[in-house]
């Protein structure tokens, strides 16, 4: 099992980019926080090459983080694998594929990659 996330929580203020896009592990994930919608959240970035998507980082099974430590991952088979009940998530489309929540997803969070940082949509 690959554990993700060996470098710091980005913290961000009102205004993104959330981070530069070479910051998130290539197939592996990021965590990050900022202000969605005008509340702070919690975030979570994956990456496959240049496709990056943004997750609520909240399992939807027990409403906690999937990070087993602040920032760290657990990535198995190409999965997100919550730390707290095993549910698997696929990295693409935050669908759980295994484990309590199977069937549900992580709410995700519209971004876009601009000259190489990742910035919120909206």
């Amino acid at each position: 099992m690959l554990q993700s996330g060996d470098r710091p929580i980005v913290r961000t203020s009102l205004n993104p980019p959330l981070c530069r896009i070479d910051a998130i592990p290539e197939g592996g994930a990021l965590a990050a926080e900022a202000l969605v919608d005008g509340e702070a959240c919690d975030l979570l970035l994956t990456r496959e090459g240049d496709r990056v998507q943004c997750f609520h980082n909240v399992c939807p099974h027990a409403g906690r983080r999937l990070d087993w430590a602040p920032g760290r991952f657990l990535i198995d088979k190409g999965l997100l694998v919550c730390a707290v009940h095993g549910a698997m998530f696929r990295r693409g489309d935050g669908e759980c594929v295994s484990g309590p929540c199977r069937g549900q997803s992580l709410a995700v969070v519209a971004v876009e990659v601009r000259d190489g940082a990742v910035h919120l949509v909206g």
